[in-house]
């Protein structure tokens, strides 16, 4: 089994449309999405029409459920601005995706953790809004009851991959469209890729173990950049230009 993971896209046309290509060149043809498609002062609907012609096995992530669920007057800026492009069909595919989902038998796919999708799971904040390794005690928690031996996971846009003390490997394989963000929840804190090609990874099992790769794909990062800033999303530009919040 060799296949591609993708996540965090938000919204992020070009960045998309660059691992796509990569993913060709490797000569893949199944590919899964952790969700957070769109949500972004970029592409959502030119996004959201490609990811829907692929049919990805795909699973919803945070901002994919408030754009489906809440009014317009209750999200925050880059899910309106997501909203906004969107029409009936993209919302009602949105809102029939699932939280979380089981891949050709043994690979189990969620967004954040198994039982949330806004909560980090192979990284903690500490009280002074340091964004570190989670521990495994606290990952392995988490893990209880999933029997698949390869976890996919994403949210916190940072590429990781974690061997649980019983063999399994849960793996975040970076965001595709976003490589920092500030968030308020639980409490003030800013996740910095430190670079702004787009994330993905390739995960192929041989003789019963996973090999991982990670890839980091250039793009017209710069082009996306310039987008955020005409839509007034400082923050979003330097993130995309740089991968630091400055």
């Amino acid at each position: 089994m060799r296949f591609a993971a993708i996540a965090d896209v938000h919204g992020n046309f070009l960045a998309l449309e660059a691992v796509l290509a990569d993913i060709a060149t490797l000569g893949i043809n199944d590919i899964v999405n952790l969700g957070d498609l769109l949500s972004g002062p970029l592409e959502a609907r030119r996004t959201a029409d490609l990811l829907m012609g692929l049919a990805l096995p795909t699973i919803r992530g945070n901002h994919d459920r408030q754009i489906a669920d809440l009014p317009p007057q209750e999200m925050g800026l880059s899910d309106r601005h997501a909203f906004n492009q969107l029409d009936r069909s993209h919302l009602a595919w949105l809102a029939k995706l699932p939280a979380k989902l089981v891949y050709r038998d043994d690979v189990f796919m969620c967004h954040g953790t198994p039982n949330s999708d806004t909560t980090y799971w192979l990284e903690s904040l500490s009280p002074g809004a340091i964004v570190h390794k989670a521990t495994v005690e606290n990952i392995e928690r988490e893990a209880v009851g999933i029997g698949q031996s390869l976890i996919l996971c994403a949210h916190t846009h940072i590429p990781r991959m974690v061997r649980l003390r019983d063999g399994r490997r849960i793996i975040n394989p970076g965001s595709v469209g976003c490589p920092g963000y500030d968030d308020d929840l639980p409490i003030r804190h800013v996740v910095e890729a430190g670079h702004p090609d787009a994330n993905y990874a390739v995960l192929e099992r041989k003789a019963n173990r996973w090999h991982v790769e990670f890839r980091c794909v250039p793009y017209d990062h710069m082009a996306a950049a310039a987008l955020a800033a005409g839509n007034g999303r400082a923050e979003w530009a330097s993130a995309l230009a740089t991968g630091w919040i400055r």
